[in-house]
């Protein structure tokens, strides 16, 4: 009989009306629909709503997860929907992909007639012990659809198919069939004793002169820009980037779609690049910022750090 491990941190999904509160509250962790054939064991390192996460906590979460990994053959998260993504995408960084990690919340709370929990949460378990999740890394699981930490994203507030992530899930759960649509992909661990880097993210928009820029640049390690398009800026931010030591990975606010430096203009990614910045790859801007606290934690130059990010194999 299999052994899974259930890790309970809060969100939506263990929250109820609380009238001294005035509104909705974690209180409660979920119950798991009876699953025939697994043993199941719970643990509470935390209960947030996940506005409340901080990176020490997901530190807390891979320290848990890996020591939890010698004793159980799979491991279920539930988590608050808001900053699931950044906790998967943070977990799948720092863990080994040989650890199956499924992550799954809900978008209505306990005590509403559409709560949409106990069906992830099986959902999830059920993906989490299936044979061929072993060596992906941390899913995500919403609604039955499967998504890549890489990649899932919250696209939607409230609605009940609130996550999505281009090109769009890796896989699905119907009832106990499992399938996958893609294959595991080899990629590096980074294993960061702290997460200590402190990174910015500044938001692009038609005709931002840099405000807030130096002062960001200050006090950061390091920044990330959510740019326009395929990474590009007003003209005004290119001196800003050039004069900056700190590393500063461009993104790009739009939905889906690479970083890709081809336009010459003063501001265009091209100049950015020259000017030091590192493109984000397919990342977007909360990803990126993950992803250069961990590097930046590590220690790494920016020469090194350009090169994971170029590399893009993570």
């Amino acid at each position: 009989m299999p052994n899974l491990a259930l890790v309970h941190t809060g969100g939506t999904i263990a929250s109820k009306p609380d009238v001294d509160a005035g509104g909705l509250t974690p209180q409660v962790a979920p119950t798991l629909p009876e699953m025939a054939g697994a043993h199941v064991t719970s643990f509470q390192p935390f209960q947030l709503p996940s506005p409340h996460i901080r990176l020490s906590h997901m530190l807390e979460l891979r320290t848990l997860i890996a020591r939890l990994a010698g004793r159980f053959d799979a491991v279920v998260l539930t988590h608050g929907t808001d900053t699931l993504e950044e906790t998967a995408f943070f977990l799948h960084l720092t863990l080994p992909p040989s650890i199956p990690v499924v992550l799954t919340g809900s978008m209505r709370h306990a005590q509403a007639p559409s709560f949409d929990g106990p069906g992830n949460l099986r959902d999830a378990a059920v993906l989490a012990l299936h044979p061929d999740t072993r060596g992906r890394g941390p899913l995500a699981v919403f609604g039955g659809d499967v998504f890549d930490a890489r990649t899932v994203t919250k696209t939607h507030t409230t609605a009940l198919d609130a996550f999505g992530g281009y090109p769009g899930p890796i896989g699905r759960v119907d009832d106990l069939d499992v399938r996958f649509f893609a294959r595991p992909e080899e990629r590096p661990v980074f294993e960061p004793p702290h997460v200590d880097a402190r990174v910015e993210i500044l938001y692009a928009y038609a005709g931002w002169r840099g405000e807030g820029f130096e002062e960001a640049a200050t006090r950061a390690d390091g920044l990330v820009i959510a740019a326009l398009g395929t990474g590009n800026l007003p003209p005004e931010l290119l001196p800003l980037v050039a004069a900056t030591a700190k590393p500063v990975v461009i993104a790009t606010r739009t939905h889906a779609g690479p970083v890709l430096p081809v336009y010459g203009y003063p501001g265009g990614g091209a100049t950015l690049v020259r000017a030091g910045a590192i493109p984000a790859s397919f990342l977007n801007a909360h990803k990126a910022r993950i992803l250069l606290i961990v590097l930046l934690s590590l220690g790494l130059r920016q020469d090194e750090i350009r090169e994971v990010f170029e590399r893009g194999r993570f």
